[in-house]
């Protein structure tokens, strides 16, 4: 752009007329809760004004034998609890507006998906994967749903002229029926919640009890209670008509103080007690994790984000930007659908309980991250608000740093898994921030574990973590005929690029997966070549341990490499390697076509260019699943699919499989940290898949295969007992197995 063209510009700013402010969270929180005060105050002055009454036998009168004056107080002080609550969560919103742009506007591209999210929170889908805990809140929200909309129904019909009032008669008795439904299922999943917390105590509940547990639950119960106790003495006190017996629940207890004394009196004071706690419920709802209700809601229907679900947030190009700080380590350096996360979590504890550091005696506990960075965020806002929920008093907080509560040790303990996000029922994205924060610790202050050092050292001068010599890259391929090896500037003219990866080009045991995958597209006819010493670290290892520089670099001499030689189609046996390719090269440019090997081995065996036929291995198999291809791109089936085409074999599954797999420890660049802190979390992997009793463990990945094989060998188990080895391994071995069957039919019934 020109000096003219810039000037020219700059007066057009200048003299342009400002459109319309748009209104902002906050204040469309204060407008819905004025909104919804003032319905409530006029429906009070129209039904005292117009004094609407039904003469049907079978009916009932809205505050029959209640005063007038404690009508008026009703009509006053509901509609000011309303704004209450409106301000106060006005005040928690202004606190989400301290986070960065987050692009999550709806598009006809995401409608449907972010509906169907939205619908599956609204309809507690995600709370029924634990069945326990899905139907007890099930109970108490459709319960506290169906109070609701009774409680506006009648308030409705009070508006009504006498012609047009409809809850009488057979109405009323069905009216009435579903009012006491609704309130005993509520009562009952409150008690049922009392038990669970109190009783039965889960240790992922336990842990984080706290005394507005008791205040909320509390409160919930007199609800219903109280309830159940106005009812009872209204019924009585009207002489306990026939009708009134579809109140199954009030019906039976109004004659147990049928003929009392003082009816009335007792009625007014169960009506006031009902009234109180329902303002105490208006009370709590937005100062204490009651808020849920509406705030996990509101973050599962913008859960859907513009990038791939395995993909880090994008950086600005780190060679060219102008920002003088990176990842985060202040509130406001979240976004702010990070922040509105820490006001929409449940406390429920599924992320602890998928946590495969915190099962294994790490310091990190994902709730906590959320509800640590949430209690800066709430004790640094103005106004200051309450913290997502209650922390000890001797807990202060005196900066809005994020490392004030958390510290360098919990966000490396993290193995970047994603089990926490996969089973969180309210779409917390928990993984970002610890990515986040990584960033911040490798990239501003050098504050990341020693071993790190050791690779980003090797992926810079070596482009490899384990700092080898790029020349022996294709060394794999010395006792195998056949092979292209394609120089990084020469042009590409095989049909598929096979990425090796790292580990398949330097570690021992993956040198094996290496070639069995060659070996099996060579019988499949394919058309693939590889790069060898052209061939650089994707860049995962070092993203995942907030060293986006390293990435960058690495991720541009790829793609540059890529694009030069007009590569499209890339297979990769890492998911690691496959979730980069795919998920995070198009962030700087880099668009293929990427296929795991799992995934591309189903394909060869289902058009029946790989003859499975006479594969077979007659033993029990257990898949580990890999948190790269599962969780992080939701790829289950395919390994499974490959598997299941051997003829003879015995498929078990793991305790934990699918998306509650139990990872293996090496992610998030735990591959090149030690671990010292508590068990090994690939031992405790291990030993799950051992109790299957499988002779053999497949894997999909070459860290899985590392950590589940030598925690196997821990637990002194050896080779000729338990083999563990990649799927294309089993598949491989299977096929040559039966090739001399093939070859001598009698050796078949000898």
């Amino acid at each position: 752009m020109s000096a003219t063209d810039t000037t020219t510009s700059t007066d057009d700013a200048e003299t342009a007329v400002p459109g319309p402010k748009r209104l902002q969270p906050p204040q469309i929180a204060i407008l819905v809760g004025v909104g919804i005060a003032v319905l409530v105050a006029v429906s009070g002055v129209a039904a005292t004004v117009f004094q609407f009454h039904d003469e049907s036998p079978v009916q009932r009168e809205v505050f029959g034998g209640i005063p007038g004056w404690l009508k008026l107080v009703f009509y006053t002080v509901i509609p000011v609890m309303f704004i209450y609550g409106a301000v106060m969560f006005s005040y928690r919103m202004r606190n989400w507006q301290r986070g960065n742009p987050d692009k999550r506007d709806i598009t006809p591209k995401n409608a449907k998906k972010r509906l169907e999210t939205l619908r599956g929170g609204l309809y507690m889908q995600t709370l029924l994967r634990d069945p326990a805990a899905g139907i007890m809140h099930s109970m108490i929200y459709f319960g506290f749903l169906i109070l609701l909309a009774v409680t506006t129904v009648l308030e409705i019909n009070h508006q009504l002229p006498e012609a047009a009032k409809f809850l009488h008669g057979d109405v009323y008795k069905a009216y009435a029926f579903v009012g006491d439904f609704g309130g005993l299922i509520f009562t009952l999943g409150v008690v049922w919640a009392i038990v669970r917390r109190y009783v039965q105590k889960p240790y992922r509940i336990k842990i984080k009890t706290r005394a507005e547990h008791a205040i909320i639950l509390g409160v919930l119960l007199a609800v219903g209670v109280s309830g159940f106790l106005a009812e009872m003495f209204r019924i009585a006190e009207e002489g306990r008509p026939a009708f009134e017996k579809w109140s199954f629940v009030g019906y039976p207890l109004s004659g147990l103080v049928d003929g009392l004394s003082g009816l009335n009196g007792w009625h007014t004071a169960m009506w006031v007690l009902h009234v109180l706690t329902f303002i105490a419920f208006l009370i709590i709802l937005p100062t204490t994790m009651l808020r849920h209700i509406f705030t996990s809601p509101l973050n599962m229907y913008l859960s859907d984000k513009d990038r791939p679900k395995g993909a880090m947030r994008a950086m600005p190009n780190l060679m060219e930007t102008e920002l003088e700080s990176f990842g985060a380590a202040v509130v406001e350096d979240f976004t702010w659908k990070q922040l509105l996360d820490t006001d929409a979590c449940t406390m429920c504890g599924r992320c602890t309980s998928v946590c495969p550091a915190h099962a294994t005696g790490k310091p990190l506990d994902p709730r906590e991250i959320v509800l640590k960075a949430g209690t800066v965020m709430a004790a640094t806002g103005t106004p200051v608000v309450s913290p997502p929920i209650g922390v000890d008093k001797e807990i202060t907080v005196s900066a809005n740093s994020l490392f004030e509560r958390i510290t360098a040790e919990e966000v490396w303990s993290c193995t970047t898994c994603k089990a926490c996000d996969e089973n969180c029922p309210v779409n917390i994205e928990i993984l970002d921030k610890i990515l986040d924060m990584r960033r911040y610790l490798t990239l501003m202050e050098s504050d990341f574990p020693t071993e790190l050092g050791n690779a980003f050292r090797a992926m810079e001068n070596s482009a490899n973590p384990w700092g080898m010599s790029q020349t022996e890259r294709a060394d794999w391929t010395k006792d195998l005929e056949g092979i292209e090896v394609i120089d990084g500037g020469d042009p590409f003219t095989a049909e598929y690029l096979y990425w090796v990866g790292c580990a398949g080009s330097f570690d021992d045991k993956n040198r094996k997966v290496t070639q069995a995958m060659a070996k099996l597209m060579q019988r499949a006819e394919i058309s693939f070549a590889i790069l060898g010493p052209a061939e650089n670290c994707t860049g995962d290892p070092a993203r995942r341990s907030g060293n986006e520089y390293i990435f960058q670099m690495l991720a541009m001499q790829n793609i540059e490499t890529l694009d030069s030689m007009g590569v499209r189609k890339i297979i990769t046996q890492c998911p690691h390697c496959f979730n980069t390719l795919a998920n995070e090269y198009p962030q700087l440019g880099g668009n293929y076509e990427v296929v795991h090997h799992s995934q591309f081995l189903e394909q060869m065996i289902d058009s029946g260019r790989l003859d499975m036929s006479g594969a077979r291995l007659e033993e029990r198999v257990v898949y580990h699943d890999s948190c790269y291809l599962g969780r992080h791109n939701d790829i289950y089936m395919a390994p499974r699919n490959v598997i299941g085409h051997l003829k003879g074999i015995e498929i078990v599954e793991a305790g934990r499989n699918g998306t509650k797999g139990m990872c293996c420890g090496a992610g998030g660049a735990r591959m090149w940290m030690e671990e010292s802190i508590g068990k090994q979390v690939n031992v405790e992997r291990s030993q799950e898949l051992l109790a299957t009793g499988a002779s053999r463990i497949a894997t999909a990945c070459p860290f899985c295969y590392v950590m589940i094989d030598d925690g196997v060998k821990a637990q002194g188990v050896e080779e000729g007992q338990v083999k563990v080895g990649d799927l294309a391994m089993h598949v491989l071995e299977a096929l040559e197995n039966a090739e001399p069957l093939a070859q001598n039919p009698l050796e078949q019934t000898s």
